[in-house]
């Protein structure tokens, strides 16, 4: 019964998905080109608050817990495993004042409606995974990027979405390179549960009624770890340990 239930909200949610995406397409080349940086950050903000209403659709629910005041004027490291492409607005909107930034697959760079604009324009970076020779200083220069404007670089190293929740070990080049080139930054783990059953029977439908649950651990600064592999394995433990498939 949940099953057929979720067939029409999937359409349902597909239509509202899609509309949402054309809506903030336009607004975002308004603010960004007329009005600079920090209009088309705020317009990218409310595209990721209405993309949450979208779920509500599918009777998703969103807890995002983070019991601390963690300081803006540095940069961030946010460390999270990753579930779902439903993932990321919750981890945008509810963090965003510290202005969140992604190292994304080209692909991702055209042909979306919004999503692919603020890859390009927003500070986010575009990486060829195929291709060593480019994505290493595009990563290199990103890092840099965060560190001078004090943003927030947001870091799945499980590499691949888990597709029972289930943790999957880290890959840790991409975290190693962000540690080295953002040494100012303060490492904020996530753990995220429930994504996954969005995509329990696939593409379609999609799962409904799901609670997902983002809970952030204690900030640690880089600079407070000699021991950097150390550092990254602390980091994987507290994220792994609080995800409950």
């Amino acid at each position: 019964m949940r099953k057929i239930l979720a067939y029409p909200l999937t359409v349902l949610y597909f239509i509202c998905f899609g509309i949402t995406l054309v809506v903030f397409h336009p607004i975002q080349w308004i603010c960004f080109n007329v009005f600079g940086y920090q209009a088309h950050k705020i317009s990218v903000d409310w595209l990721q608050f209405f993309l949450m209403r979208c779920l509500n659709v599918l009777g998703t629910r969103f807890t995002f817990t983070n019991p601390f005041d963690i300081d803006t004027d540095q940069p961030l490291i946010i460390v999270a495993n990753h579930q779902s492409m439903y993932d990321i607005s919750p981890i945008m909107w509810y963090m965003r004042k510290h202005h969140p930034k992604f190292i994304s697959k080209k692909e991702l760079g055209k042909g979306i409606p919004s999503v692919s604009y603020n890859l390009r324009h927003g500070g986010s970076v575009l990486i060829d995974r195929k291709n060593p020779r480019q994505a290493i200083p595009a990563i290199i220069k990103f890092g840099e990027y965060i560190e001078n404007n004090k943003r927030a670089a947001v870091i799945f190293p499980e590499g691949t979405r888990s597709k029972t929740g289930v943790p999957k070990p880290f890959q840790t080049k991409g975290l190693e390179m962000m540690i080295k080139k953002v040494p100012s930054a303060t490492i904020v783990p996530i753990s995220i549960n429930n994504s996954w059953k969005m995509l329990r029977y696939g593409k379609f439908p999609m799962g409904i009624g799901n609670h997902l649950k983002f809970t952030v651990h204690q900030p640690i600064k880089i600079a407070t770890f000699v021991d950097k592999q150390e550092l990254i394995r602390s980091v994987e433990e507290t994220i792994s340990s609080n995800i409950h498939p």
